[in-house]
Formats: C-alpha cells, sequence, structure tokens
C-alpha cells in the first residue's frame, strides 16, 4: 500500500488520510481513513468515497455538491468551510486533512451538528413591512441604489459558517442572548430595504444582543458568498441602534418633539 502524499503516475491518483471526527454522545474521536484522490475531487468527495469504500456509517449532511445549499458545511485543517468548495489540490496531502463537525452548535453524530437553533432566532424577528403603494397604478418607486444595497444580503446560502467561527457564540456560548452574524445580515437586508416600515432596533439591542459583537470581521473571512458581513451589514446596523438609543442629540429631540394627535 502507497503512504500518504505518494502520486501513481500511471493512474494519476494519490494516496491521501483522512482524519475524520467520528462517534456520537460521548464516544467520539479522530480516526484515521487511507483513500486514493485524483484531480477535481473535492473534500465531499473523499468523505462520500471513503462511506462508500470503508466506512458506510460515517455521517455528514449534503444536498447540492454546488455550494448553494449550505448543508455541507465543516471545519477543515481548523477552518470553517464548505465540503464541497473545498478542492483538495488547495490542500497539502502530505499530511493528514482534518475534517470535523462545527463547534458552535450541538454534535448529533460525525460530521453532522443540529443547527436548528438557527431557525427559531430567525422566527423571532419581525418580518418585512412595506409602505403603502406611492404610484397611481398600485406600485412602489424605489432608487435602484437602495435596491442594490440589500441585494448582496440575499445571497446567504444559511452554511452558518459565521456562526460557527463568532467568538460570541463558539467560545462564550451566548446562544441565549446572541443572535449571531447570519441574522444580523437577515436583520439588515429587511432593515435597509427601501420599502420596509417595521422597527427592528430594539429587538437588535434586546433581544438579538447586537452590542456584543465587537467587529472582529471573522464572520466574513468564512463567507462563502463572500458577503461583506462586519462593514455593510452590521456596523450599519450598530451605527442605527446607537442613534436611537444613545444619541443625546436624538434623546433631546425626542423630548421635545411634539406628540401626534390622536
Amino acid at each position: 500500500m502507497s503512504t500518504s502524499g505518494n502520486t501513481s503516475p500511471s493512474s494519476g491518483t494519490q494516496r491521501a488520510m483522512f482524519r475524520v471526527w467520528k462517534g456520537q454522545g460521548e464516544q467520539v474521536s479522530f480516526k484515521d481513513y487511507h483513500t486514493d484522490v485524483t484531480g477535481g475531487m473535492v473534500v465531499l468527495d473523499a468523505i462520500h468515497q471513503i462511506q462508500a469504500e470503508t466506512e458506510p456509517t460515517l455521517a455528514c449532511r449534503w444536498n447540492c455538491k454546488a455550494g448553494k445549499c449550505g448543508s455541507c458545511s465543516a471545519e477543515i485543517n481548523g477552518k470553517p468551510r464548505l465540503m464541497c468548495m473545498t478542492r483538495l489540490d488547495t490542500l497539502d496531502l502530505s499530511m493528514p486533512v482534518i475534517v470535523e463537525p462545527m463547534k458552535s452548535f450541538p454534535h448529533v453524530k460525525d460530521l453532522v451538528t443540529d443547527v436548528s437553533w438557527n431557525y427559531e432566532v430567525k422566527k423571532r424577528i419581525k418580518p418585512f413591512k412595506p409602505r403603502k403603494p406611492d404610484a397611481p397604478d398600485g406600485t412602489w418607486r424605489m432608487e435602484q441604489s437602495d435596491v442594490d444595497r440589500v441585494q448582496e444580503f440575499r445571497k446567504c446560502i444559511e452554511c452558518f459558517l459565521c456562526q460557527n467561527v463568532c467568538h460570541v457564540l463558539r467560545d462564550h456560548h451566548k446562544h441565549d442572548e446572541f443572535a449571531g452574524p447570519r441574522h444580523f445580515v437577515y436583520t439588515a437586508a429587511l432593515e435597509m430595504h427601501p420599502l420596509d416600515t417595521e422597527d427592528r432596533l430594539g429587538h437588535l439591542k434586546d433581544e438579538e444582543g447586537l452590542g456584543y459583537c465587537n467587529i472582529t470581521k471573522c464572520c466574513t473571512k468564512v463567507c462563502p458568498e463572500h458577503i461583506t458581513i462586519t462593514d455593510n451589514a452590521i456596523i450599519p446596523l450598530k451605527e442605527r441602534v446607537v442613534d436611537e438609543f444613545y444619541d443625546p442629540l436624538t434623546k433631546l429631540f425626542k423630548m421635545f418633539r411634539p406628540a401626534k394627535s390622536g
């Protein structure tokens, strides 16, 4: 048997070692698997090959294999990534490829984690509330620049890699107090929509825990859709919250603003 990292010139294959997190509950540990890989393969291909050849019980979550469903999130050599978008030719195959589940969510089995908490958080965010149509034909008029501003946020595939790498969730486990970067992106898509009239600033401050974010930009770095999470979503939301609740001039204006007539 060839050793890890050896290449066969005749077949174009390379023997690689994958060190995969295996087990569930208290019975978990890394387990090493050897498999032949070829050009063009991604980590998810190798995991499927290991399932077919060696370990049929190895559990992983996936769906599209095209980087659009967000299902195959994992940590590869310590970095949160999509398995289907991580090409083996970008990794050093002379060393074991370490594949483990996301750390910020409850472990289910092998590479699978329970991400259902994210969907519960999303349900609590106030939905889109459009203003009344402003044109005689019952439609709206918007500036293209305002439309373009929120289009970036709609690219999110809910892979939750940004949630996984966020230290507030990963290290401090403040899931009860902090919504995380994915939900700040979702909230920003609503708050910055040119037609939306809903007020979510109090919810951002109190329920979503926006103040816990110290803008390290780690979420932006791991986003497979290259959404500028920190600069374009989180910081503008922080500015809105500060203006609403902490700016002394705003407070003074509210004190002397005439009350709305019934």
